[in-house]
């Protein structure tokens, strides 16, 4: 290997170790070395084999090499230009991986329609081929079809894929009903163990299961006959313990009460393919669910899910950030309004097309024309909540929109520990982010954005935000190592290229 390769190999693994938060000694740790041959990695200096590449890559969740395919690796962003035209939203990544899980509750066949293609979705359709489902594109690549064998094959599971998916915690609530006793990897690479899944279990204990974890394992055992006896009270409304509590009541013969429920986008797709599959579900859209269960589900169902409005919300910021005029097709209304109301506050001058209604035939959307606006900065902070309230999701797009505005901006990002740490990578490309600690961020605007090169955040909606704050920025920038783009949108560069952008999808090894 040559020496400028081992050196551009020890940057790229310095960088993700650095947006980890890791030291050169956790590293160590982690790959059972010492610290002082991390360095030499890091510097270039000692030859590292494939096997140890990607041992580090699996240690720092961050792909460091691709092999064996041309998936994207880097991009090259030429900014500063205008974008133009109008652009469809995608299919809801959350949604998806939620049905996809939600297959394992039928035992007929199921296609799910304009499926969205990303990484995410791939890492839950190999552990589903591995476990034995059968799965394939059809119409051309657009549409999914999943066949389930009369047996799951847990033993078979392909645990490197599981690892990689934080979508694999919602095998829980189908699988209970399925076996009495089965493994998971933790999901997404996790090390915080019981930890991690105590909201869920808290719904899920009601339906008899029962986890210990040793490991990097959870043990699933499931007490026959156990039935909720009363309403069960989610302790968080997560978007992800609803969903395991929906998919657990959903094969319950019984009725099953479920209070504190999430009530977003993903939640209410999830509900309306359970209706597909002859479960009902009152409550759609309130924090009280009430799911009449069927014990055996044998259909052959075929469910369009709905567009993503965090996709949405990302296309919106990119037309704000680069101050130009943009048409976006097929927004889900109903979970974009109080973000459009808190950017009307702003200044935001767009305008929408009257509400038409999505494949699923359930949820609104309408067509949206941002136009270049002059913002000042909102008076309230911007902080999420859990629907209707502002998306956990959509909060990282605001620092990218607030540093295109007047004034300072509080932003308060109070669920996720570290997505307000990230946000401060816009620095580098210009912007005036000041850490208040590791929930909250001060932005202050307007911004000059300026060219760089850097290593993509490990998380998603950053990574995202970066990105458009390099199509704002005057000369050529480039982001490196983008899987994590990968894991949550479809084809994202090649879609802003064909309304304006100038971005270039490349690898250097």
């Amino acid at each position: 290997m040559a020496d400028d390769y081992l050196v551009r190999i020890g940057k790229l693994i310095r960088d993700a170790r650095q947006h980890r938060g890791w030291t050169q000694s956790q590293l160590a740790d982690a790959l059972s070395t010492s610290q002082s041959a991390v360095n030499r990695i890091e510097r270039g200096n000692q030859n590292i084999s494939l096997e140890m590449i990607a041992r580090i890559g699996e240690a720092l969740d961050s792909e460091i090499v691709s092999l064996g395919y041309a998936g994207p690796m880097h991009l090259r962003v030429v900014g500063g230009r205008r974008l133009s035209g109008a652009i469809d939203v995608k299919t809801s990544k959350n949604a998806c991986v939620a049905l996809l899980c939600a297959s394992l509750l039928n035992k007929g066949r199921t296609v799910l329609r304009r499926v969205a293609r990303i990484e995410e979705v791939y890492r839950l359709l190999e552990v589903l081929n591995s476990i034995g489902v059968r799965t394939r594109w059809i119409n051309d690549g657009v549409d999914l079809e999943l066949v389930p064998p009369a047996r799951l094959d847990m033993d078979a599971m392909d645990a490197d894929a599981a690892r990689r998916t934080r979508s694999i915690i919602m095998f829980l609530g189908p699988l209970l009903h399925r076996m009495d006793h089965f493994k998971l990897p933790y999901a997404g690479g996790c090390d915080l163990g019981t930890r991690t899944i105590e909201p869920h279990m808290i719904a899920l204990r009601r339906f008899g299961l029962d986890i210990t974890a040793t490991e990097g394992i959870y043990h699933a055992k499931v007490e026959p006959g156990v039935s909720p006896d009363r309403p069960i009270v989610l302790t968080e409304r997560g978007d992800t313990v609803t969903e395991n509590a929906l998919l657990a009541a959903a094969r319950h013969d019984g009725t099953t009460v479920i209070r504190n429920a999430s009530s977003n986008y993903m939640v209410q797709d999830l509900c309306f393919f359970l209706e597909q599959l002859g479960v009902r579900v009152d409550g759609v859209g309130t924090t009280t669910l009430t799911v009449h269960g069927i014990p055996n589900i044998d259909v052959d169902v075929d469910y369009s899910p709905s567009e993503d409005p965090v996709e949405a919300m990302s296309l919106l910021a990119a037309a704000v950030v680069t101050e130009s005029e943009l048409t976006i097709r097929r927004v889900p209304i109903e979970f974009m309004e109080i973000e459009l109301a808190v950017l009307e506050e702003m200044g935001l001058d767009h305008d929408r097309s009257p509400e038409y209604t999505a494949d699923n035939g359930r949820t609104r959307l309408v067509d949206l024309t941002v136009r270049p606006s002059k913002l000042e900065a909102p008076i309230d902070k911007i902080h999420p909540m859990p629907f209707p309230g502002l998306n956990i999701d959509n909060v990282p797009f605001f620092a990218a929109i607030a540093a295109a505005a007047q004034g300072q901006t509080l932003i308060h990002d109070w669920v996720y520990d570290n997505r307000a740490i990230y946000l401060t990578d816009l620095n580098r490309l210009g912007g005036r982010l000041q850490l208040l600690d590791p929930h909250r961020v001060l932005v202050e605007g307007p911004t000059r954005w300026r060219a760089a090169e850097m290593m993509c955040p490990p998380a998603l909606r950053p990574a995202v935000v970066v990105l458009l704050a390099m199509m704002a920025a005057e000369g050529t920038s480039v982001l490196r190592n983008v899987y994590v783009i990968n894991r949550g949108y479809e084809e994202l560069a090649e879609r802003l290229n064909s309304v304006g952008a100038q971005i270039e999808i490349f690898r250097d090894i």
